[in-house]
């Protein structure tokens, strides 16, 4: 048994994977969009907390059952072609979500200092942060599991210094800012929860490594509870806090809410301490989403839906052709977000991302409805159905549409590769048994 589990990821790593692909660069810029929803933001980050937290359990649920994966578990439901289309629309979140991060890791960057190029600097900045993530994810998924630990370690200080200082303003009396007047009704509740959801995203990477964690049906379950009930925790306080310690037109108006808080408290160094944290946070999250991208092209290449070339590995069977392929699709979109005429491919980018996953949160959960059995254990999965026809509804049609169209794409791909394997298969030589028969060698 040491031998077999050899290089893979404990209950801390995964947790670690976890935690550390939720919280990305989302959480330190959502406050200047919540900021004028007033109580709404607040309203919101609950419902959005619940729903999470029900997919989150949903996920548990299905991955009890066994350590196969995602994939695997909805195959047996409902089988291989929907199983294949929850896979791919989980790859394509990813690799699209990569770039998105690998952007905002090369902003927060620009704004640290001109040495590393300023506004021209950002996506070659995010094209080698692709690149070097990439590489420390072929080295392995223990070194990538490593880098998960020590960044999550850092990136939760802006966090939870937010949240000291929110206790220790409502402890010393001082009071708190008033949140903007903003009517509370159906449609603002619909933005507020949208806006938090997208915070929220990223803990079903734990599914993705599921060959590289130790005893998987029992540590994924609980990796996937544990860290998504703690990020669902520091996002609600340190959230409210944001919001309550500065103006809301403040905040509205702020380039960086997070790094704002800290300066109008312990000074101007503060504000260098938080970019700098938010950088880290970005790229523990950008190495989540590599590592899941990887693993995910190579369980595809291995059930033969895409190219066999994506199966090679090397060392403790790291897919490293897979995650060079997920790196050279991140990196397209990069050049392509460099281009004027693609101002707005960041925003979509992360839209399709956002739609993308929510076709494996409700294929996931409807693969967990028909598994259990249990009153209480449908009930939540029920919260949680809900919940995702909801967020499918603050997506916006259009990135719902774009969805649609690549998860036609990925059926086509199917489609060849299957009838290229069937062809080799069926021109494989036949070899003579000596001694054997025509008949007995058929």
């Amino acid at each position: 048994m040491a031998d077999s589990d050899e290089g893979k990821m404990g209950i801390w790593m995964t947790s670690a994977l976890v935690v550390g692909t939720v919280i990305g660069a989302a959480i330190f810029m959502l406050p200047v969009s919540l900021a004028p929803l007033g109580l709404n933001s607040l309203i919101g980050w609950v419902v959005s907390g619940i729903g999470v937290l029900c997919i989150a359990y949903a996920f548990a649920q299905v991955s009890r059952l066994s350590g196969d994966g995602i994939q695997a578990n909805v195959e047996r439901e409902f089988g291989p072609t929907v199983a294949f289309l929850v896979a791919w629309a989980f790859w394509v979140s990813n690799w699209t979500a990569q770039a998105t991060v690998a952007v905002a890791v090369g902003s927060t960057l620009s704004f640290i200092g001109p040495q590393f190029g300023g506004s021209a600097g950002v996506v070659p900045v995010a094209i080698g942060c692709v690149v070097l993530l990439s590489v420390v994810n072929a080295v392995g998924v223990r070194a990538a599991g490593g880098l998960g630990i020590v960044t999550v370690a850092i990136k939760i200080l802006p966090l939870l210094a937010v949240v000291w200082l929110f206790a220790e303003q409502g402890v010393g009396g001082a009071g708190y800012e008033p949140l903007a007047p903003a009517p509370v009704n159906v449609g603002n509740l619909a933005t507020a929860t949208a806006l938090t959801f997208f915070a929220l995203t990223g803990f079903e990477a734990a599914t993705a490594p599921v060959s590289k964690v130790r005893n998987a049906e029992r540590t994924i379950p609980r990796a996937l509870i544990g860290g998504t009930i703690f990020v669902v925790l520091l996002y609600l306080v340190a959230g409210t806090g944001i919001q309550m310690l500065l103006p809301a037109d403040v905040v509205a108006s702020s380039p960086a809410p997070f790094a704002d808080v800290l300066v109008s408290h312990w000074g101007r160094d503060a504000a260098i301490f938080a970019a700098i944290a938010i950088t880290i946070s970005a790229v523990g999250c950008l190495n989540g989403l590599i590592l899941g991208t990887g693993e995910l092209g190579y369980a595809m290449a291995v059930r033969g839906d895409l190219p066999s070339v994506m199966t090679r590995t090397r060392g403790h069977n790291t897919p490293v052709v897979s995650q060079l392929v997920g790196a050279v699709l991140t990196i397209m979109l990069l050049l392509l977000n460099s281009s004027r005429a693609t101002t707005n491919l960041y925003t979509f980018m992360l839209l399709l991302s956002t739609a993308a996953i929510i076709v494996l949160y409700a294929v996931g959960s409807l693969a967990a409805w028909r598994a259990s059995t249990a009153f209480h254990q449908r009930a939540v999965i029920v919260i949680a159905l809900l919940f995702v026809l909801f967020a499918a509804y603050g997506t916006g049609l259009e990135a719902n549409l774009w969805c649609i169209a690549l998860l036609a794409v990925g059926l086509a791909i199917r489609a060849v590769m299957h009838r290229l394997n069937s062809r080799a298969e069926t021109n494989l030589p036949v070899v003579a048994i000596p001694g054997a028969t025509p008949e007995s060698s058929a």
